[in-house]
């Protein structure tokens, strides 16, 4: 089957992608492109779906860069490929870089992928950024580490993949709280739902916090995680099933 991938026109010429579940080897509750390496899928199906996904990067696997995620701010600069694909990932949840040829990637299932490049500049970045990440500035560090190799905030474009949206995002009364602690303007963000329920709106807040820091060339790709099952893997729709794991969505980009 082939990949289907989405695109923006923000990011062009620079190659990327946001990777749907279409295409992949993966089977049972993983069906498609599952690239999470810490899922408990079969590792030769994941490992069969990153190659597919480097190809479709005109990249060989080596070249795929990814970072255990762990809900942070902290970017990872990477300037080559590891000597050993199979060491230890850097813990960090954005990677930016100013070589040509590697591929940055992050994983997601919910959580916001956010592709960020400054073609001129030749500068390249990639985010995870669940709602701990972009409220603690995984956003903001990863244009400081951009501008740190030359990138310009004029130059930055900065898109946000498949996200969980608003409408599927349920939160209880201690969340809202955490976000009205670091600012009351945060409450933009929240709608009334069923009794003390609130309706998050992650990628709002992302769009807002790129724009804060000077990146006006921003958008969101608008496609829903929760709500499209055959399109996405989503840990909270898996949640809702009851399901034992789920699968790991891929965005990456390259110069």
């Amino acid at each position: 089957m082939t990949l289907e991938i989405v695109t923006s026109d923000l990011l062009n010429p620079v190659k990327h992608g946001f990777f749907t579940r279409k295409g992949g080897a993966s089977s049972g509750i993983f069906h498609g492109l599952n690239c999470g390496v810490g899922s408990s899928d079969q590792r030769e199906a994941v490992l069969l779906n990153r190659t597919r996904v480097a190809a479709a990067m005109d990249a060989a696997p080596e070249a795929l860069i990814g970072i255990h995620q762990v809900h942070s701010a902290t970017v990872h600069v990477v300037e080559t490929a590891p000597s050993d694909p199979a060491a230890p990932r850097p813990q960090a949840d954005a990677l930016v870089t100013s070589t040509p040829g590697l591929v940055l990637s992050v994983l997601t299932a919910d959580c916001q992928p956010v592709l960020f490049a400054d073609p001129a500049a030749g500068v390249i970045g990639a985010a995870h950024a669940g709602w701990r990440g972009t409220l603690d500035g995984v956003l903001e560090a990863t244009i400081e580490a951009m501008l740190s190799l030359g990138a310009t905030r004029e130059g930055m474009r900065a898109v946000i993949g498949p996200s969980i949206s608003q409408r599927a995002y349920e939160v209880g009364p201690d969340f809202f709280d955490d976000f009205m602690m670091q600012d009351t303007v945060n409450a933009r963000f929240f709608a009334q739902g069923e009794g003390d329920r609130m309706m998050f709106d992650l990628p709002a807040l992302g769009l807002s916090r790129l724009r804060a820091a000077g990146i006006s060339q921003s958008e969101w790709t608008r496609h829903c995680t929760y709500s499209t099952p055959d399109l996405f893997y989503s840990y909270r729709r898996t949640t809702h099933a009851r399901e034992a794991d789920y699968g790991r969505l891929i965005s990456c980009i390259r110069l």
